[in-house]
């Protein structure tokens, strides 16, 4: 048959076993003989086309075809453009095999029949050798669909992509095998055979010969970690990164073969204004993949039964489907859920409840780390309580990485100072006696979402000093060149805008010592040095981190003055006051609640002062009976106890005039020092703190001081201040008796015998 042309029929493969050989079939008589070992090739084209493109076939014989007819499968008919009956031209075709030898193949893989795909892994390697060993010596070309068994696995359907062809004509002349790109050649048993998913394939794929696919960098080109606009939180950031995206930014064979899954989600908690929902949307424009879905917790919630948890499963659709089609290949997914605590509290924890709460955990649970897992999300939540977040959302696997996102230091205040006032150095708005080192010193305890309001707050005062406010507002016409926002403005935002939710409550301790401290004698010395060494003790790098102590003494001592001193010259700062006064009315449970806050705020801070204020109070002690409040016992109880977090420093105040009720309910070895402030005892207290008010002349300091020689003096130094205030009301020699007397009658100092 060499060199003659014959006028075939098609007609169907005579069977499955020749069909999966991918070789058209032809009887014997129109092509006898042919070695098996080197197979013959023919070019098909339908009869009577002049028809010059390149559709080669390896044949083989069979007995079950017809003389003049050439069985070709489904898959080749197609191909071939062939129906069955119809007449095709069938030319002999032989290779140059110094020319037309595969170097490599690629080949894309699906399953033959998609009712039958399976997740099970096909390992790259073994189709590799199993599709040599089947089809060596064969004629391939691009485009051409093939029908391949491998091993006793589902009938996979491939397709050649691409194939390079070697050039040995060149080693006769001692040169080098060429290599290039081409449309048709032979196998070879020694020809690079790799495997890629086709567009839509399920398959699963493992191995070393399965094909580099082009990826698209996760992280976005253009971005540009020098101008992210978070200040502060470069730590924070970097941690994210290496945890979460570290292992993104390699190809998906490098990660398969670690054995490594990605972290598919992270937790942001912390104090409300810190940067959380900053950092979660730089993320999503850091990352070079589908735009984000921002959901509020709120908004998941539906009143209709069962449609929460179906916008659960809506937010995950997406991603469901890319993984089912492209696999290991699929872009990220990120999922944001601002306020994530509205929809993930502690299943079980919402008491009388429909259970909706519950159910939509349980969505969420299955969605990020269920049975049917998927690899191609990143879940983000951000939360003020991370405290009532279901634990089993907060595993490895889930929300793993968990991120604090605390109170910016000194550094990075100034980094979010310098980005809020960026815009106003740019045009020269911001007048020279501006330093942002020294704002960042001033700004302890600031927020971010604070600083920024600071800000907004100097520059509406320096915009106020250019309006005329006169029948009608108006606008300095040189208001443009004039505005600058100075120092000063700063300052008074400082001092009458914007105070931090985290930071000294002033007005509380400016009240406390509107009087001021009188070191009426050596006690209150005492008081203040041992109390200076505590500070101190709380401050320092080798201490626990929790120090406390208890300001006992009798009633009137003072002791919630020199409590509200000690704090201030503590200069922490974070000082709160933990008063009975803010507290009345509440159930014990609501008070627990208030300490408890109180104390979760403190931990907040990098350093932190607490002052608790009558403690007995706080108990709900009544000597009549007596009671007290064991609930909130116990709860202050652990709180005293409990180690701050670490790296934070936690300072406890705490004032009494009961120790021995203390005593009696096991408190007093909870704090680590207790100071005790006495009474005035002696007449030169007395005097001294006489001198000190200025109420009295110096002679009738002098007259008082004759009349107390002598004498027993027991008074608390609020209690001897009350007296004074009220003789400061009379006038005349009528003053000095009128202050002894009211001293005899509070049992103040000894009566005369």
């Amino acid at each position: 048959m060499a060199g003659r042309v014959s006028r075939l029929q098609v007609v169907r493969c005579p069977s499955d076993a020749l069909s999966l050989t991918n070789c058209a079939i032809v009887s014997p008589q129109d092509f006898p003989g042919g070695d098996p070992r080197n197979r013959q090739h023919v070019r098909v084209c339908p009869a009577g086309v002049s028809d010059r493109t390149l559709l080669i076939f390896t044949i083989r014989q069979s007995p079950e075809v017809k003389p003049g007819t050439i069985g070709l499968s489904l898959t080749q008919r197609k191909f071939a453009t062939a129906s069955i009956g119809q007449d095709m031209d069938v030319f002999p075709y032989e290779f140059d095999r110094q020319t037309a030898c595969c170097a490599s193949v690629s080949l894309d893989v699906d399953f033959l029949q998609k009712k039958q795909s399976t997740a099970e892994p096909y390992d790259t390697d073994a189709m590799a050798e199993e599709f040599k060993s089947q089809f060596a010596g064969q004629a391939f070309h691009v485009g051409m669909p093939l029908a391949f068994s491998f091993m006793d696995k589902k009938l996979l359907s491939l397709a050649v992509k691409e194939m390079e062809v070697a050039d040995t004509t060149p080693l006769k002349s001692g040169g080098d095998v060429k290599v290039a790109k081409g449309d048709i050649g032979l196998l070879l048993p020694n020809t690079k055979v790799t495997f890629d998913k086709g567009e839509g394939s399920t398959v699963n794929l493992t191995g070393k010969s399965k094909g580099k696919v082009t990826r698209q960098s996760i992280i976005n080109p253009t971005w540009d970690f020098q101008r992210m606009g978070i200040g502060g939180l470069d730590k924070e950031f970097n941690a994210i990164f290496r945890r979460a995206f570290a292992s993104r930014v390699f190809p998906p064979e490098v990660v398969e073969q670690l054995g490594c899954k990605h972290v598919k989600g992270i937790l942001l908690y912390g104090p409300p204004g810190t940067g959380k929902t900053l950092m979660a949307r730089q993320i999503g424009k850091m990352l070079n993949a589908k735009d984000p879905k921002i959901v509020n917790g709120p908004e998941i919630l539906d009143k209709y039964v069962g449609q929460s948890e179906a916008n659960i499963r809506l937010l995950f659709a997406d991603a469901e489907e890319e993984e089912r089609r492209l696999g290991p290949n699929s872009g990220l997914h990120i999922i944001i859920f601002d306020e994530i605590d509205a929809i993930c509290k502690s299943r079980g924890s919402s008491g009388g409840s429909t259970g909706v709460n519950d159910t939509v955990v349980n969505q969420l649970l299955s969605k990020i780390d269920g049975v049917e897992q998927l690899n191609n999300i990143l879940v983000i939540g951000m939360t003020n309580r991370r405290d009532m977040m279901d634990e089993a959302l907060l595993r490895p696997g889930r929300l793993e990485v968990q991120m604090e996102i605390g109170l910016p230091n000194e550094t990075g205040r100034k980094e979010i100072l310098k980005i809020h006032t960026a815009l106003m150095r740019q045009h020269g708005k911001l007048a020279d006696d501006v330093s942002l080192d020294e704002l960042a010193a001033l700004t302890k305890n600031f927020s971010g979402a604070e600083i920024e309001g600071l800000v907004r707050a100097a520059q509406s005062t320096a915009m106020n000093r250019l309006i005329k406010a006169a029948s009608k507002v108006e606008v300095d016409p040189q208001a443009m060149e004039k505005l600058r926002i100075s120092r000063s403005d700063f300052l008074n935002a400082l001092e009458n805008d914007v105070k931090p939710a985290f930071g000294t409550s002033q007005e509380t301790l400016q009240v406390m010592l509107s009087r001021g401290i009188i070191n009426w004698g050596a006690p209150v010395s005492h008081v203040l040095e041992d109390g200076m060494l505590l500070i101190q003790q709380a401050r320092s790098t080798e201490s626990s981190g929790l120090v406390s102590v208890l300001l006992e003494g009798p009633h009137n001592a003072g002791k919630t003055a020199l409590a509200a001193q000690l704090a201030k010259n503590s200069d922490f700062p974070f000082i709160k006051i933990c008063s009975p006064e803010d507290m009345v009315g509440f159930s014990e449970s609501a008070k627990c609640m208030q300490i408890r806050k109180v104390f979760d705020d403190a931990y907040k801070s990098s350093v932190s002062c607490i002052l608790v204020d009558n403690i007995e109070r706080l108990l709900d002690y009544g000597s009549i009976g007596p009671r007290y409040s064991n609930l909130t016992l116990q709860a202050l109880l652990v709180l005293l106890k409990k180690q701050p977090p670490k790296g934070r420093k936690l300072l406890v105040i705490c004032t009494s005039s009961r120790k021995s009720v203390l005593q009696e309910m096991e408190m007093l070895s909870a704090f680590t020092a207790v100071l005790h402030v006495p009474n005035l005892s002696e007449p030169k207290h007395m005097i001294t703190v006489l001198e000190e008010s200025d109420a009295f002349t110096k002679q009738e300091v002098q007259s008082i001081a004759r009349s107390i020689e002598g004498r027993r003096i027991f008074i608390g130094i609020a209690k001897l201040l009350g007296v004074i205030d009220l003789v400061r009301q009379t006038e005349g020699d009528y003053r000095v008796s009128k202050f002894l007397s009211k001293l005899e009658e509070e049992d103040a100092i000894e009566l005369r015998g």
